[in-house]
């Protein structure tokens, strides 16, 4: 078993152009002797984004401060502060902050997902 605290994470800033202001915590992985998912816990500053991109494997979110919009094919589909979002396989998205604060939110992959 382990148990720790999120801060004793190493919080790591995402570098690449098609993200901008997002870091990210591995809070549980294969690492971790974990079978079959990835826990990670991402912060998007204001006006920040996730990527724009779809993969073959869905995908769970928890939001758990902040509010934001949900990037689909469709449109834009905002959320808030304690919504949860399934991301289906082959499911074009993007998390942007469309807030003043700092969002942050629980994203649990498949460990073949976590990159």
């Amino acid at each position: 078993m382990k148990i720790n605290h999120y801060n004793q994470i190493q919080e790591i800033q995402v570098l690449d152009p098609n993200v901008s202001g997002v870091s990210r915590r591995v809070l549980i992985s294969a690492a971790d002797n974990a079978p079959n998912f990835t826990m990670r816990l991402f912060h998007v500053e204001p006006g920040g984004y996730t990527y724009h991109h779809s993969h073959d494997f869905e995908h769970e979110i928890f939001i758990i401060e902040g509010e934001g919009a949900a990037i689909t094919e469709h449109g834009s589909l905002p959320f808030q502060a304690g919504y949860a979002i399934l991301v289906e396989p082959n499911e074009v998205h993007q998390l942007k902050n469309t807030g003043t604060t700092r969002m942050s939110f629980l994203c649990l992959v498949p460990n073949r997902g976590h990159k």
